[in-house]
């Protein structure tokens, strides 16, 4: 299996971006639209709003995932961060979210002193669920009627890790 790097990302990078975020399975795992402008992307990645962090997966030079990680800016909730990430529509099941996820961990909980990272992931998205519980995310809930894809109304469950010290 090739070598995966993890790094922040670079305004050279948000053409790749935009691909690995047009995928099919990326459109359909995400909240993302079909068809995004790289404007949209530009403006995310080149302003990005206070707490956001942004990291790229790189195998043999390629920029194949992406995970940005936010800080909530709430004083009563500074303690917890969010994230949403996709992996290149052919390089799934390849370590790629393993990589992206153990980074911004690593980083949440080395460097930012972040003890709750939550996600929402689509009850249909069993491959994003088992990867989430393998870092010790647990299920906190189900969303009825989350988000509206392909036609039709679909649930999500609220995930969150806890940091296992709780500091």
């Amino acid at each position: 299996m090739p070598e995966i790097s993890v790094r922040h990302s670079a305004r050279d990078d948000i053409a790749n971006i935009v691909k690995v975020y047009g995928g099919r399975n990326a459109v359909a795992g995400t909240l993302q639209l079909p068809f995004v402008a790289v404007e949209v992307w530009e403006a995310r990645l080149n302003s990005p709003a206070p707490g956001m962090y942004s990291l790229v997966a790189e195998v043999d030079a390629q920029l194949v995932g992406h995970l940005g990680l936010s800080v909530l800016q709430n004083p009563r909730r500074k303690h917890a961060a969010t994230f949403g990430m996709a992996v290149l529509d052919g390089f799934e099941h390849r370590g790629i979210g393993s990589a992206l996820l153990r980074a911004a961990i690593d980083q949440a909980d080395n460097w930012l002193d972040i003890s709750r990272i939550e996600i929402t992931v689509f009850t249909d998205n069993s491959h994003a669920i088992a990867l989430y519980k393998k870092f010790g995310f647990k299920v906190e809930g189900e969303l009825q009627c989350f988000a509206f894809r392909n036609g039709e109304y679909i649930n999500a469950y609220q995930m969150a890790r806890l940091r296992p010290d709780n500091r």
